[in-house]
């Protein structure tokens, strides 16, 4: 399970350096796509494939929704690889949707890391603190906790 909160920085290559806790867990190879709430997800090809199994099999062609949110998921996607010292290449484009500059937050949520632009996350954070209390009641009856 990947989780904890990183500060890194890019370097002038445009590559950012894995935590070494998450490092271990993400192999030699991660696939960095579009995320949601302007961040970048990465995820181990295990995870990417099993996203693609669930895909496949819960969606339709059929459903605009499902096309133009498969476009940007699997149309964004690019197969990096991880370097001997656990840094990754962020392509791009990727790096500019997400307004990547020279200091990026790493997020270990569960099954994936998001990579955020340093005050993209902290004004996001400070926002869900506000509504922390909220949101756990909301999501009480899920039984998570």
């Amino acid at each position: 399970m990947l989780i904890g909160e990183y500060t890194h920085t890019i370097d002038d290559k445009n590559r950012v350096s894995l935590p070494s806790k998450i490092r271990s867990l993400m192999g030699k190879k991660i696939v960095i796509t579009y995320g949601l709430d302007q961040c970048l997800f990465a995820f181990t090809l295990k995870e990417w494939q099993r996203i693609a199994e669930k895909f496949s099999e819960n969606s339709s062609m059929l459903s605009s929704d499902m096309r133009s949110f498969s476009r940007h998921l699997f149309g964004g996607a690019s197969e990096v690889d991880v370097d001997n010292i656990g840094r990754v290449l962020i392509p791009d484009f990727l790096r500019e949707s997400a307004n990547l500059k020279t200091k990026v937050v790493l997020i270990g949520v569960q099954n994936r890391l998001e990579i955020w632009n340093e005050k993209s996350w902290t004004d996001y954070k400070k926002q869900v603190e506000k509504q922390a209390d909220g949101l756990a009641e909301k999501l009480s009856g899920l039984g998570i906790m």
